[in-house]
C-alpha cells in the first residue's frame, strides 16, 4: 500500500539530521544506515548513502531519478549465483 498523501514520506530522523549537518557544512561524506524503508527526498540528491543489505553496507550515490523510491530498492538482498551443473531435479 501507498502511504497517505496527507502524511509526509517516511524518512528516518537520523538521516534527516545527518543530511542537514552535511548540507550546512557543504561536505560530502558517506552516511551509513540500516533504514531500507526510508523514502528518498530531494534533500538527499548528490549524497552517498551506504545501505545495509543484511550482510554489509553498499554505497549508493543518490540521483534525481531516485526521488520517491525507497532506499532498499537499490540494494539487493539476495545474490543469485547460478544453477548447479548436476541439478536433475528440475528436469523431467
Amino acid at each position: 500500500m501507498i502511504r497517505a498523501l496527507k502524511k509526509n514520506p517516511f524518512v528516518a530522523n537520523h538521516l534527516l539530521k545527518k543530511m542537514d549537518k552535511l548540507n550546512k557544512k557543504a561536505e560530502k561524506e558517506i552516511i551509513v544506515t540500516w533504514s531500507r524503508g526510508s523514502s528518498i527526498i530531494p534533500i538527499m540528491i548528490g549524497h552517498t548513502i551506504a545501505i545495509h543489505n543484511g550482510k554489509e553496507h553498499l554505497p549508493i550515490y543518490i540521483t534525481d531519478y531516485m526521488v520517491g523510491h525507497k532506499l532498499g530498492e537499490f540494494v539487493p538482498t539476495l545474490n543469485f549465483r547460478e544453477h548447479t551443473k548436476n541439478d536433475t531435479k528440475s528436469r523431467r
